[in-house]
């Protein structure tokens, strides 16, 4: 699987939010984590990608150019969650993941749309929520129904845009272990927009670090978490030290008047 990012740019009532943004990633089963400051780009790149936003360039997934496809075969490839969470309605966990299929897979057969179901909603501990109506859960728990819905479809590109913002720390972990799993075991690409760096660090295989709209640094997290980067990228004096597990960890200090890339 590989997914090619050739000059995307995104613009807002001429107000440019990425310039020229030039990302190759090759490898599936991985996941990519963007990072950077608020501003710096991330939501536009990752509703570009997903078509909800005016593009200029060209995003290639196997071989697809995405902007050539149809909203309807898009979506059969791509999957966005966005910041916001999903609306809360009677509907229960279950119906609500059972109606995104019909939607976005009408050629599943009822009995492959409820075993696929079953097997989300357990790979992200949603088991006891799935008779609970949307309305009568916590943001958090919204949220991880909001991502049971994507991983139902299965599609090839995951682009989640802070899907930990809203849980507690037993919730991140689950969800980004099962989305590790899902990644492996689907063999797909999940793009992270997130600001836990140390979160990143841990679960995440590759980062794109943005500023500016600009893409400042790609590679693995050791790469691109250094003392540097960090203040060029969010104006922080920190410290990287690296855990027993070699895992690297951001300990930031103070604020400091930030370097601007060229």
């Amino acid at each position: 699987m590989t997914l090619s990012l050739q000059k995307l740019g995104v613009a807002y009532a001429g107000s440019v939010a990425v310039h020229e943004l030039d990302v190759a990633l090759a490898q599936s089963g991985r996941v990519v984590a963007l990072v950077g400051a608020n501003g710096a780009g991330k939501s536009s790149t990752l509703r570009a990608i997903a078509g909800l936003s005016a593009m200029s360039g060209e995003a290639w997934l196997d071989g697809q150019n995405l902007g050539r496809l149809s909203m309807a075969q898009r979506a059969q490839r791509v999957a966005y969650m966005p910041q916001s969470l999903p609306q809360a309605t009677a509907l229960t966990v279950y119906e609500s993941v059972l109606g995104t299929l019909r939607i976005a897979c009408p050629q599943w057969s009822s009995q492959q749309a409820h075993q696929r179901i079953e097997a989300v909603l357990g790979d992200l501990s949603l088991v006891p929520l799935a008779m609970r109506a949307l309305g009568s859960l916590s943001g958090g728990q919204r949220q991880m129904a909001g991502l049971a819905q994507l991983l139902a479809r299965a599609p090839r590109l995951l682009l989640l845009d802070e899907p930990t913002s809203a849980l507690d720390l037993r919730w991140q972990l689950c969800l980004l272990q099962a989305l590790r799993q899902h990644v492996a075991t689907h063999n797909t690409l999940c793009i992270m927009a997130i600001h836990d760096l140390n979160l990143a660090a841990r679960f995440c295989d590759h980062m794109l670090l943005m500023a500016n709209g600009r893409l400042l640094a790609s590679g693995t997290p050791a790469q691109v978490l250094t003392p540097e980067l960090l203040r060029t990228a969010y104006g922080v004096q920190a410290r990287v030290e690296t855990c027993s597990l070699g895992t690297p960890m951001v300990l930031a200090e103070q604020a400091v008047s930030p370097t601007h890339p060229t």
